[in-house]
């Protein structure tokens, strides 16, 4: 009966040896791996996605009136601006000025007369 039971006990901490950090650990990784091959399987299906949305928001910033472009500058700069004052993390306004910097740099583009019109 003795034995018995110390046969148990070393099967028991062998158990719990690999249950333990080098276990969890390869628990860990095979979820990583697992969720890495997933996002770079999506990737291409994301990329194209963005790049579909950026390049509607070109033609709609360019086919917008100026007062739009100057209203949505304004917003998007005040709202950088205010990010900013309020001590919200730095990427956060930067991603802010992002829309104001299109809408500013559509805008120049229509400011100046002598420049032909890319894209027409």
């Amino acid at each position: 009966m003795a034995e018995t039971t110390k046969r148990a006990d070393t099967n028991g901490s062998r158990a719990s040896s690999n249950s333990g950090p080098t276990g969890a650990a390869r628990d860990v990784a095979g979820t990583v791996l697992g969720a890495a091959s997933d996002a770079v399987a999506r990737l291409p299906e994301a990329a194209a996605t963005t790049r579909g949305a950026v390049e509607e928001a070109n033609r709609a910033m360019r086919a917008g009136s100026d007062e739009m472009l100057v209203a949505g500058t304004t917003l998007s700069i005040g709202l950088a601006v205010g990010l900013l004052i309020g001590g919200a993390s730095r990427l956060l306004v930067v991603l802010a000025v992002v829309p104001a910097a299109a809408m500013g740099f559509t805008l120049l583009d229509r400011s100046q007369p002598g420049r032909p019109l890319q894209g027409r």
